[in-house]
C-alpha cells in the first residue's frame, strides 16, 4: 500500500470553474488535513470537472452532475481514511 494520498481536481478553464474547484479543494484540505499528502488543481477544457484520488475517478460532472461537498468528502474518505466519521456530513 502506498503512503501517497493525492487528490486531483480537474476543472474547465473556459467554463471558469476555478473558483468552484478551489472551494472544493479548501473543503477537502480542511477535512483531511492529516490524511492527504497532496491536492492538485489541474486546468482542463471541454466542460471537465473531475475529482480523482490516486488517479481513480471518484466524481465526474458529466456522469454525476456537480458534486455537493459532502458527497465528495465521503468518496475521498472511503479511499484515504476508511471507517473515519465525517460527523454531521455522514447523516
Amino acid at each position: 500500500m502506498t503512503d501517497v494520498r493525492r487528490v486531483e481536481i480537474e476543472y474547465c478553464t473556459r467554463c471558469r470553474w476555478l473558483p468552484r474547484a478551489a472551494w472544493l479543494a479548501q473543503e477537502l484540505l480542511t477535512t483531511f488535513e492529516a490524511e492527504l499528502t497532496e491536492l492538485a488543481l489541474k486546468p482542463g477544457t471541454g466542460g471537465v470537472f473531475v475529482v480523482r484520488v490516486n488517479d481513480e475517478v471518484v466524481w465526474d460532472r458529466r456522469e454525476q452532475g456537480f458534486p455537493e461537498p459532502t458527497e465528495v468528502k465521503k468518496a475521498v474518505r472511503d479511499r484515504v481514511a476508511p471507517g473515519r466519521s465525517l460527523g454531521h456530513s455522514d447523516r
